[in-house]
């Protein structure tokens, strides 16, 4: 049997249950989203996982990384901008979710890298490079993240901030891919908006990363019929991954692409999530929080045509997989 890390220590992934894919619990994105980007109030968060447990959830993949972790709890001052020493998480960050894990025995599994421009701090890379981002990683992975004693479980969210891979973001993208060729352990990347993901799975593949250790995140907002399907022909895993809406125009075609990839024989490769990132997901604050995917999705994939063992697949065994 397989074993991933989280914040709690090592689980055998056939005990991980039904798993959210792509979630941060606290994080500071305030460089973009002044109004509500930062999600640090520990008791707020440990309310709001307590639901996806109450719902008989068992892990979710907690993708904040490293510049996003300075000032996202009440221990540490916020900050506007993207951190020169942010090398990797903030110790404050990790602890605080070790005590969530512990207070609603939620399993976290902790990413590790980059972010995207222009959170991503260039002198940092230009000093760091390629094999040094790598080195960081694996670190992360294997040793623990500094003055933790905590060890990551994932790579990721590795991001491009645009229609294509930056200069900055391209050496992380290869930091990356090079750490999960050395460790084995899977790339989740932040493709939003635009068919970018295309180009990351080739910059993954031609590190040598193994196509099934790769998830392209944030597919579900990209309208363009049929690329869903294209990525996933590629052997990649799907993020559908930002369920963080109740809106009927929000869900209905995420309904529709989880559909098109099942269809098409794809239904192994489909991750599913929320993306809590900001104050106003939060259920306490009117958003979906962490419990919609287990309750109103699941009901709409039901009422679509998914059975319940379809959705057992999508929630439970294709992360267990992936992981394992």
């Amino acid at each position: 049997m397989s074993t991933v890390e989280t914040a709690l220590g090592a689980v055998d992934t056939a005990d991980l249950g039904p798993t959210l894919s792509h979630e941060h619990l606290f994080i500071n994105l305030m460089l973009e989203r002044r109004g509500d980007g930062l999600v640090h109030e520990e008791q707020l968060v440990v309310d709001e996982l307590q639901v996806f447990a109450d719902q008989g959830g068992g892990t979710i993949f907690d993708l904040t990384t490293a510049e996003l972790t300075p000032g996202s709890t009440t221990a540490s001052k916020p900050t506007f901008t993207a951190t020169a020493a942010g090398e990797t998480r903030d110790p404050e960050n990790v602890a605080a979710i070790q005590r969530v894990s512990r207070a609603t025995g939620v399993n976290v599994v902790l990413g590790a890298g980059r972010y995207r421009d222009p959170f991503m701090s260039r002198d940092l890379i230009d000093r760091l490079g390629v094999d040094g981002i790598a080195e960081e990683i694996i670190r992360d992975l294997t040793e623990g993240i500094p003055g933790t004693g905590v060890k990551a479980g994932i790579i990721g969210e590795i991001g491009a901030d645009k229609w294509f891979v930056s200069a900055t973001e391209e050496r992380s993208f290869r930091g990356a891919a090079r750490a999960s060729v050395a460790t084995g352990v899977p790339v989740y990347t932040h493709a939003a908006r635009w068919h970018v993901g295309l180009d990351q799975v080739a910059l993954l593949r031609h590190e040598g990363v193994d196509p099934a250790k790769i998830v392209v995140g944030h597919v579900d907002t990209v309208p363009t019929p049929g690329f869903a399907v294209e990525l996933a022909s590629t052997g990649v895993y799907i993020g559908l991954d930002t369920i963080n809406s109740k809106n009927p125009a929000a869900v209905a075609p995420r309904v529709a692409q989880v559909l098109e990839l099942v269809r098409a024989g794809y239904l192994e490769r489909i991750l599913l999530s929320h993306d809590v990132c900001v104050v106003s997901h939060l259920r306490a604050y009117g958003g979906n929080g962490f419990g919609f995917v287990l309750e109103g999705f699941r009901h709409a994939l039901l009422e679509a045509g998914i059975s319940a063992e379809e959705f057992d697949t999508m929630i439970r065994a294709n992360p267990a997989r992936l992981l394992g």
